[in-house]
């Protein structure tokens, strides 16, 4: 069965990307989160899509510094702490590019990721849209299958370069011949960011392994698992 991914949490119901977001997306019924990483320049895996809060780069800031101006901010081990409340959830980690230099946060994850104990590892999986973060995580033994990002076309040239398990086209990228390709080269796909409930129910029936969308009641009744 294709698995349903929120992502960011559940955003039209609650701050994206907080632990309300998240618990929303769960408790709503979807099978797993989608969730985006920053470094801050202390060593903490902090959960927020964009690479800067309020003109700041993330990565210059301090945990604290962040938590002052973005109070709603979990770390990541917070995140990892909810899951244990929902065994059976799949996790999709989106690393963000490290912006404006590189700064360590492949190896920061991966350590984090030998530490975590909870059921839900055996469910999750590292996505990013930069190349050369997946050649590091590859480099680092990342314990998790690891899956490339792809919001333009020239960007499929990669898939064979890179050592991923799997792909994650924007659904404009999508056809039915196209991901039984990917499929015969044993990637699993996810497609993103799906919001209408047609495409939903297509790319479901063409086999997609899983689609990432804002609500999960749409999510769920593409899939036929709405509540009657």
């Amino acid at each position: 069965m294709a698995s349903l991914i929120g992502h960011r949490g559940a955003p039209r119901l609650a701050p994206e990307n907080t632990l309300a977001s998240f618990r929303a997306a769960l408790g709503a019924g979807v099978d797993g989160l989608e969730l985006d990483l920053h470094r801050t320049n202390d060593g903490v895996l902090a959960v927020h899509h964009d690479p800067d809060v309020e003109g700041a780069f993330i990565t210059d800031l301090s945990w604290a510094e962040l938590s002052t101006r973005a109070p709603l901010v979990p770390r990541f081990e917070q995140v990892l702490e909810l899951l244990e409340e929902f065994p059976s959830a799949r996790l999709n980690i989106e690393l963000k590019h490290a912006v404006p230099k590189a700064d360590g946060r492949e190896e920061l994850l991966v350590r984090a990721l030998e530490r975590w104990r909870g059921p839900a590892k055996d469910r999750a999986w590292i996505s990013t849209f930069d190349p050369f973060a997946i050649l590091r995580l590859e480099q680092e033994a990342a314990p998790l299958p690891l899956a490339l990002l792809v919001g333009e076309e020239v960007a499929l040239d990669l898939l064979p370069c890179l050592p991923v398990a799997g792909v994650h086209p924007h659904h404009s990228l999508v056809s039915e011949e196209r991901l039984a390709g990917w499929h015969e080269r044993g990637l699993f796909v996810f497609a993103w960011t799906i919001n209408d409930a047609e495409l939903a129910s297509r790319l479901l029936a063409w086999g997609a392994d899983g689609i990432i969308g804002d609500d999960p009641e749409l999510m769920l009744e593409a899939s036929g698992r709405g509540v009657a």
